[in-house]
Order: C-alpha cells, then sequence, then structure tokens
C-alpha cells in the first residue's frame, strides 16, 4: 500500500476541529485506500473500533441505503449506546439522496469526527454549501504523482543501487518513461505493463457509464465519445464549444455549442478533467469561452488512444498542470499580446510562470519558450520545463528536466 503522507497530513491537521472533512477524486484515485489509512490510523492511536463507523455505499450491504432517511435509521441505531467521540466515515455518498441534511444533523446531534468522500465536484455545490456554510473543508485526491510511485517502488530496491548514483539515477529514468506512459492511478502499479492499458481502457469506460451516460442520460453515446476523443486529441490547445461545434459539423455530426458545453461540465463535475481560464497578464483579467482542458490522469489520454500518434509535448504539459494542481497551487493560462504562457500558477503570495515543451533543440522553441517569458516584465520567477535533461536557463528563466521539476518541484 502506498503511503498518501501528503493527504494524510491535511487530514490530521483537520481531525477532531468541527468540520466535515471532504475528500474528492475521480474514482479509484485513492480516496477510500486513504480513509482506510487514517482509520488505521485512528486504531493504531487507541481508538475503539466500536467508535469508528465506516460505510462505504457501493458495498453490496449498503447498496440499498439510496436516501438520508434511511442512513439516518442506520447511523443513529448504531450509535445509540457508544459513548466517547464517533468518527463516522462515509465512502461515495453522493449514492445517497438528501445526505446533505443528515451529515449536518450527526455534527449537530453526535459527538462526531465526520469525513465524507465522493467522484462528483458538485458534492461541494448546493444543499452541502447550504447546510455546512463554514464548516467544512475539501481535500482533494489526485492519482499518484511521480515522487509518490518513485518512493514506494525504492522500498523494495537493493542497498547496492540505492548507494550507487549513476544505477539511482537509471533506474528513476526508468520510472519516469513508465509514468509518461502510464499515468498515476494506483491500481496499475499492481499490473504487468501489458494489462495497464486494458485497466485504464475499462476504468474510463465505467467511469463514463456509471457516473455520465446513466446519470446526465446521455443518449448519443458515440457522439460523446467523439467529443472525449477530440478533448484528448487537443490537450494543450484553447478550446471553445463553437470550435467543437464547427469540427464535428465538418465531420457531418451536429450538435450545438450548448450541448457540447454541457457534456465538458459533466466531464468536469465527475472530476476527468479540470477546465482553466485564461488570463491576460497586463490586463490583469480573466478571458472568458477561451479555456484550455486537462485530464486529471494522462494515463487515460495515452490508454484511449495509441500512445505513439500522441503530442508528447502537450502530454507534458497535462501531468506539469497536474503537478501544481497537487500541489495547491490555482493554475491560468497566460496572455500577453499575441504571446501564451502556458501557465500562470499562485499560491498565497507566491505566483510562478511556466513555460512547458518537449525539447529545447531547435533555436526557434528556444527563442519562443523563453521569449514569451522574457516579455513578462514583474520579478516573480519564471521557469521552462522540458524533457532535457541539460540545463539551459538564461536571462533568469531557469530550466527544469521534468524529472527534476516533478521530484523537487521549484526548489
Amino acid at each position: 500500500m502506498i503511503q498518501r503522507e501528503k493527504y494524510l497530513k491535511k487530514i490530521r491537521r483537520l481531525s477532531n476541529k468541527d468540520i466535515v472533512k471532504v475528500i474528492t477524486g475521480t474514482r479509484r484515485s485513492g480516496k477510500s485506500t486513504l480513509m482506510e489509512m487514517f482509520k488505521k490510523e485512528l486504531l493504531d492511536n487507541n481508538i475503539s473500533p466500536e467508535n469508528i463507523i465506516y460505510i462505504n455505499f457501493e458495498e453490496k450491504k449498503y447498496r440499498d441505503i439510496n436516501t438520508n432517511t434511511q442512513l439516518d435509521t442506520l447511523i443513529y441505531s448504531i450509535t445509540e449506546n457508544i459513548e466517547d467521540k464517533i468518527y463516522l466515515f462515509f465512502d461515495e455518498i453522493q449514492n445517497v439522496a438528501g445526505w446533505e441534511k443528515s451529515i449536518n444533523s450527526y455534527r449537530i446531534d453526535l459527538n462526531s469526527d465526520i469525513y465524507i468522500t465522493g467522484s462528483n465536484s458538485k458534492l461541494l455545490s448546493g444543499e452541502l454549501a447550504t447546510y455546512l456554510t463554514g464548516r467544512y473543508m475539501e481535500i482533494k485526491v489526485y492519482p499518484l504523482s511521480y515522487n509518490e510511485i518513485l518512493k514506494y517502488k525504492k522500498q523494495s530496491l537493493s542497498k547496492e543501487i540505492l548507494e550507487n548514483k549513476t544505477l539511482l539515477e537509471s533506474y528513476e529514468e526508468e520510472i519516469l518513461n513508465e509514468y509518461i506512459k502510464y499515468g498515476g492511478m494506483p491500481f496499475i502499479q499492481k499490473l504487468d505493463d501489458e494489462d495497464k492499458y486494458t485497466y485504464l481502457n475499462d476504468l474510463f469506460d465505467s467511469i463514463i457509464f456509471k457516473d455520465l451516460i446513466i446519470r446526465y442520460k446521455i443518449r448519443e453515446v458515440d457522439l460523446f465519445r467523439r467529443l472525449i476523443n477530440y478533448l484528448m486529441d487537443n490537450v494543450g490547445n484553447i478550446t471553445t464549444p463553437h470550435n467543437i461545434s464547427k469540427y464535428l459539423k465538418n465531420e457531418k455530426i451536429n450538435i450545438s455549442s450548448n450541448s457540447i458545453r454541457n457534456y465538458i461540465k459533466y466531464l468536469e463535475n465527475v472530476c476527468l478533467v479540470n477546465i482553466t481560464a485564461r488570463e491576460d497578464i497586463k490586463g490583469k483579467e480573466i478571458l472568458k469561452y477561451k479555456d484550455k482542458i486537462y485530464f486529471t490522469d494522462h494515463g487515460f489520454i495515452q490508454a484511449f488512444n495509441n500512445p505513439e500518434n500522441k503530442n508528447t509535448g502537450h502530454l507534458i504539459e497535462n501531468i506539469v498542470y497536474n503537478e501544481l494542481l497537487r500541489n495547491d497551487y490555482q493554475v491560468t493560462i497566460g496572455k500577453i499580446g499575441k504571446n501564451e504562457i502556458d501557465f500562470i500558477a499562485k499560491k498565497n503570495d507566491e505566483k510562478i510562470y511556466i513555460q512547458v515543451t518537449k525539447q529545447l533543440s531547435a533555436k526557434e522553441t528556444i527563442t519562443r519558450e523563453f521569449g514569451n517569458l522574457e516579455k513578462i516584465k514583474d520579478n516573480y520567477p519564471k521557469y521552462v520545463i522540458s524533457l532535457d535533461k541539460h540545463a539551459s536557463s538564461q536571462n533568469g528563466i531557469k530550466h527544469l528536466y521534468l524529472k527534476d521539476f516533478l521530484k523537487e518541484n521549484f526548489n
């Protein structure tokens, strides 16, 4: 089991505080495992097992709990005679209609510490926000990072490799190539390479069917898949519903811009994609209707399409984007005049600018990537990230090899 210390630290900080801990993320990204890890920590800290109530609504014995009334009957009967604090864990709670009312009641009625997970970003909108204003905090869980995979796999390395710099660097390169190829969904770490794409395709199909086609009553399934394929082919490109509609019409498929906008929103709701707005650096305003879309795990892009035909530069862009989100940055796309900055990343008082490219071998690529950043006249740090192993920093702009960025971020 991969110890996800970054998320556990957040949970520990919030533990026993009067706020509901809301853990969100796409299916099979590790939310349930994270709750199991924290449950084990509670047991290790001498919390009685009877004070820990863990309900996974996808388990057979809880599958028939469809309403908050049914849930209330269960919880109040279980907790009736329990003394001391009760730890309530609800996994995939979006399956229960009206669950928001119940969670608020347990927070008020019971001496409890509450944790919930869901595979839908809408979990935090609507009634939950109404009932729990100021009484919840979200913890977003992403698929495994390169660093998490590397630390996990290093545990099985021999002392000879760990103490040999050349062998260790070679091993890290091997893991990086695997990460680029297959992404970070936790379960694929247990599979042989020949089974990884099959698993990713099956998982993706399951999410599409259960969380999208059924829930949103999508009838044009083939068209919906064509849209997904288009989004995967255009990761890292400016995307508008209008342009997608025009493209599909050229393919003899008629669909309105509004329908496309809804479909993309559905994908965002189930945590499969993130929509990233453009920001005018000089005007300091968000530009509407011209966004970029990135997938929560780039392994889906690789598995869904032929990886040999993919734009590696944009795939790396997707990897860098997700790593920024993992590290709690707010990310926008930058525009300065007619030029584009791949990412503006902000956290607290910190701001950084990032350009991403596959390689810096061509002179025009170097001029473009560094030149765009040089047009920004403030003093915030600026980086170019690529697959080049040797540093090419210039004019105060730092170059980072992708592996170094993923391992150390901005140190």
